[in-house]
């Protein structure tokens, strides 16, 4: 896929959904009514929810995984945890998979779009070189470590290394190194709050701390 095309698809699903919202009251209701239930806390109605739409269920989840892109105080695990709620181990697991897949896609060629001078500008020259360095030393395994790590920004670090134009095909397989395990753990823990909040704190330290860990091991390495 040429990066015109990739750019052209990005920019129209994100106007296509803007468009949807803004131009069809039954759409903007169902994101609405959505976003409430997200936040209702009762899992029996979130479950309920989603089932209700059977085929399209899965695509719902997706579309709101697509617009946490835009939402900074939506947690990226949380409809990832409706998908467990609703379909179950197996099929929660690989509604996450692919709904991270296609919003960090989407979040990645904004960033093409969007080019390293916008990045420079936000962050200023020091900072961004600072950035650069690490995308280009440690991208594979920040990115990892990031998709791994519910409490850290996904859409950002995506949106980063479309900016410093990073390889798209590193890029995917770094998120799929992080999303595949983080999604089957929320798909195991994800029937009961308690645990889940438990495992992700778990594995949101572990991955730091192995990424800390790896970073100053290659340092070392590197003064020798």
């Amino acid at each position: 896929m040429s990066k015109k095309i990739s750019y052209i698809l990005t920019l129209s699903t994100v106007a296509g959904l803007l468009i949807l919202y803004f131009a069809h009251s039954s759409f903007q209701e169902f994101l609405n009514e959505t976003w409430d239930i997200l936040w209702s806390n009762d899992e029996e109605k979130i479950s309920a929810h989603f089932e209700s739409f059977g085929f399209w269920g899965p695509v719902a989840i997706i579309i709101v995984m697509i617009l946490q892109i835009f939402l900074v105080v939506f947690p990226s695990w949380l409809p990832m945890i409706v998908a467990v709620l609703a379909y179950g181990f197996w099929g929660g697991a690989l509604i996450s998979i692919a709904g991270v897949y296609c919003a960090s896609t989407i979040a990645f060629y904004l960033g093409k779009w969007l080019g390293e001078d916008n990045l420079e500008k936000v962050m200023g020259k020091s900072k961004n070189k600072k950035v650069e360095y690490w995308v280009s030393e440690y991208g594979f395994w920040t990115i990892a470590i990031f998709r791994i790590s519910p409490f850290l920004s996904n859409d950002a670090i995506s949106i980063i290394a479309g900016m410093l134009s990073m390889k798209y095909r590193k890029f995917i397989l770094a998120t799929l190194t992080g999303i595949i395990p983080l999604s089957f753990a929320i798909a195991y823990f994800g029937q009961d709050t308690t645990s889940l909040k438990n495992g992700l704190y778990w594995i949101g330290g572990a991955g730091i701390v192995i990424y800390g860990l790896y970073v100053y091991i290659d340092y070392r390495k590197r003064k020798k």
